[in-house]
């Protein structure tokens, strides 16, 4: 078990840094933030007292050695905007995001599981199909149409619901629904083809043969089993947390980290961008280091490496 903890960590390492390199590089790529801040028609000397002030005139690679030893110093650099520590900038908007988020990620699963499992259990039925086409509708919709419409009936055709904004809990109740619906769909489906995939093997119709009752074989026996990869789905949507509100802050004006991170793009905000990813990846990284962990504890053949896990062999 340590030996598989130490792998997963050092490979938890080595995306950090990939992460680290990628947006260091593509942000470079993308455009001159002297010129982005201080717009075109800004005097030569500005500009170049600007490129000068944040050490944009030093050849690449050298930057990225600056900025890779400020990091590993916890150093994470400041706004070319107000000049504040750009952990500071992002941090403070992680509570809107948070308020967001995690009720969205509880009611994908309170919603999607329950209608994937179902759908499951009454496979090739008419419930089955309905379910599946409107989880696959939801799914396909993009985010922004999803919020649209729902801004359309309940903000503009209702009145119920401010539509943009984040002043109190109204304005989150639309935010909320729109990522809890879109990732219900994508749970339910997953968890339908997992618990489909776990009705069909030899155990399950072994069970049933002793005679033990459905109840008792989708609870005791198929239930359990099939949570094994939804784990691995729950893990990917928990580290996705800030990133899929990029588009849903956007659209509903909320003072988030995704609507920060389109501000800071538009604006070359280089230090507050960067620390935003760095954020998405360690959060995505840890989650699926959880993810890692929880599969060795709930399947030991896969902290051993065992050619035979994950095929419901109990």
């Amino acid at each position: 078990m340590i030996a598989f903890l130490i792998v997963r960590l050092v490979r938890a390492v080595l995306t950090l840094l990939l992460i680290v390199t990628f947006a260091f590089v593509v942000l470079r790529a993308s455009g001159d933030p002297a010129l982005a801040i201080l717009s075109v028609d800004a005097p030569a000397e500005a500009i170049e007292a600007f490129r000068r002030d944040w050490g944009l005139n030093q050849p690449v690679w050298i930057q990225y050695l600056r900025y890779v030893e400020a990091v590993l110093r916890g150093d994470l650099g400041r706004s070319m905007l107000d000049g504040r520590p750009a952990v500071e900038v992002v941090f403070e908007r992680v509570p809107a995001t948070l308020m967001v988020t995690l009720p969205a990620f509880l009611m994908k699963f309170c919603i999607g599981l329950p209608l994937g499992i179902l759908a499951a259990l009454r496979r090739g039925t008419a419930g089955d199909r309905i379910t599946m086409a409107g989880a696959m509708i939801g799914h396909a919709t993009p985010a922004f149409v999803l919020a649209l419409v729902l801004v359309l009936v309940f903000s503009v055709e209702l009145g119920w619901l401010p539509s943009a904004g984040g002043g109190s809990w109204r304005h989150a109740v639309l935010p909320v629904v729109t990522l809890g619906l879109a990732g219900a769909a994508a749970v339910a489906r997953f968890s339908r083809s997992a618990m489909v995939e776990v009705l069909g093997q030899p155990y399950i119709r072994t069970a049933a043969a002793k005679g033990l009752r459905r109840p008792l074989v989708v609870r005791g026996h198929a239930l359990p089993n099939a949570a094994i990869p939804t784990v691995t789905l729950a893990g990917f949507l928990l580290g996705g947390l800030v990133a899929g509100a990029v588009v849903v802050e956007t659209v509903f004006a909320w003072p988030g980290v995704g609507r920060l991170m389109v501000q800071a793009v538009a604006n070359r905000d280089l230090a507050v961008v960067q620390t935003i990813l760095l954020l998405v990846g360690a959060t995505m990284v840890t989650a699926n280091l959880v993810v890692d962990l929880l599969y060795g504890w709930l399947d030991p053949r896969i902290r051993h490496g065992r050619s035979d896990a994950g095929r419901g062999v109990v």
